[in-house]
């Protein structure tokens, strides 16, 4: 590569294509390595599924509200940005679970739903008698399966029991996920729970040693909540990196239609939808799953991609007077059991879990809908999304006014669903875009994590892989 500079590409501009453009700029200003760098983004906008509403004094995120913190990841990304002074933690604060009309905190010590602490468990009607010695039963099981990918439910199931799954574990997952458990994969989404078993043999008590390495945390915001976000919502972090990369190294508006090899071999010819080409030396591919086998129609080892699910979700935002709401919750938020009658899924108090999203005296209520099974309801009307949120709302609190506005925001097929398999599906369908397509790097939501800390580290790695395609010794 001496004396040659290189042209790499970045397509698409949510969080891993951001980050990866981001750390490829600065190894080109800091270290001065020979190249140059372009974003592609398809839409008039970057940042993907973050974004900030801000309106009379509240913040609104139409997307992810929050990062865990424990995944150095953004906290890293923030730090190299200048932007950790503006970063604000989650108040604590209970949590439920709505069951039959109800709402139950949930036990003190779960851990994504898995009770490490059995005084708390014991003590909650979330279960019976008999679903509790069930989950007891999780100490003398033996393993099952130590090989072999399973879903989620049928993890859970045989360690625990159907209650426990049904009534804690599911939608404090479905929050996440927007998943069915009973094809999600453990090995991809919560490998921890594998691992669990695999070391203490008991989901509970491996559980338990996880929780305490998470209380061992010295972070000074441990104290404080879990979660981080800035001070001025989320998209912050989206308009550091667009500052940062650079107007010149960004083209919106473009969707790219195809890639294939140069004649001579070594570069890539990109073709866009609006019939302009560019040549590029190495590719950062940051797309969704299913934009790619059309993209490299010619190499038919991406087919399976385009048969991976893709959930449809909304969120919707409320701003009310305090006054409004009479049955004020000691908490943070609830999350829904499958078999209630509700349409909404999960309610945050948003108010409460990040007191600086709305001014004093004012409520913020966001609520998610969108099942697999209910997905119409997310193409419906702003006024009927909001009549029917509201109607589930006041079946749990009474609230005397309407809105004073409603931020419905829409994400369709976003949520990219990790099945049975998915681990290995995709590993198959990287070594042989490595082996045939070398020079181009995979990252993104629909391959490793779907959360933005897990977004933050692939686009990172994708930078890295570049570097060694190109022998380059950079540090960042």
């Amino acid at each position: 590569m001496a004396g040659n500079r290189k042209k790499v590409a970045v397509l698409g501009g949510g969080i891993t294509g951001l980050t990866a453009a981001y750390y490829l700029r600065r190894l080109v200003e800091d270290q001065q390595l020979p190249l140059d760098v372009i974003l592609l983004e398809k839409g008039r906008r970057l940042g993907g599924k973050i974004q900030t509403v801000r309106r009379a004094g509240f913040v609104i995120e139409r997307g992810p509200d929050s990062f865990l913190a424990r995944k150095q990841s953004a906290l890293h990304l923030a730090e190299d940005l200048g932007l950790s002074p503006s970063l604000v933690s989650n108040a604590t604060g209970k949590s439920y679970i709505l069951l039959n009309q109800q709402l139950y905190p949930v036990p003190r010590g779960s851990v994504m739903g898995i009770p490490t602490r059995l005084a708390p468990f014991f003590a909650s009607p979330l279960f019976s008698v008999t679903g509790k010695i069930r989950a007891l039963c999780d100490l003398i099981l033996p393993r099952k399966n130590t090989g072999e990918d399973q879903s989620v439910g049928d993890f859970v199931r045989y360690r625990l029991g159907e209650e426990v799954l049904e009534n804690l574990v599911e939608p404090l997952l479905f929050g996440v996920y927007a998943g069915d458990v009973d094809e999600l994969s453990v090995l991809a989404t919560q490998p921890q729970f594998f691992e669990a078993v695999q070391k203490h043999r008991s989901l509970i008590l491996g559980m338990k040693k996880v929780a305490a390495e998470f209380a061992q945390d010295s972070r000074p915001t441990r104290k404080k909540g879990a979660f981080l976000t800035f001070q001025n919502g989320l998209e912050t972090l989206v308009e550091a990196l667009e500052e940062k990369i650079g107007a010149e190294a960004v083209m919106k508006g473009v969707t790219v239609d195809a890639i294939e090899k140069s004649a001579g071999g070594g570069d890539y010819r990109i073709t866009l939808t609006n019939g302009t080409h560019m040549k590029a030396d190495y590719i950062i591919s940051a797309l969704p799953h299913f934009s790619l086998p059309h993209i490299f129609s010619k190499y038919a080892f991406f087919a399976p991609l385009e048969k991976v699910p893709s959930t449809s979700v909304a969120t919707v935002s409320m701003a009310f007077p305090e006054s409004a709401v009479k049955k004020d919750i000691d908490g943070t938020g609830f999350v829904v059991t499958r078999n209630s009658d509700y349409t909404i899924t999960a309610c945050t108090w948003t108010h409460k879990k990040w007191p600086h999203t709305a001014p004093e005296g004012k409520a913020l209520l966001r609520c998610y809908i969108g099942r697999s099974a209910e997905a119409a309801v997310v193409d419906l009307a702003d006024d009927r999304i909001q009549k029917i949120v509201l109607e589930d709302l006041n079946k749990i609190m009474e609230i005397t006014a309407e809105p004073e506005f409603t931020v419905v925001s829409r994400w369709k097929y976003a949520m990219p669903q990790y099945t049975v398999g998915h681990k290995e599906r995709m590993d198959k369908i990287l070594a042989a875009a490595k082996h045939e397509l070398p020079g181009i790097s995979f990252a993104g939501s629909s391959f490793n994590g779907v959360g933005v800390p897990d977004c933050i580290s692939q686009g990172r790695a994708a930078v890295g892989e570049m570097l060694r395609y190109f022998q380059l010794k950079a540090e960042f």
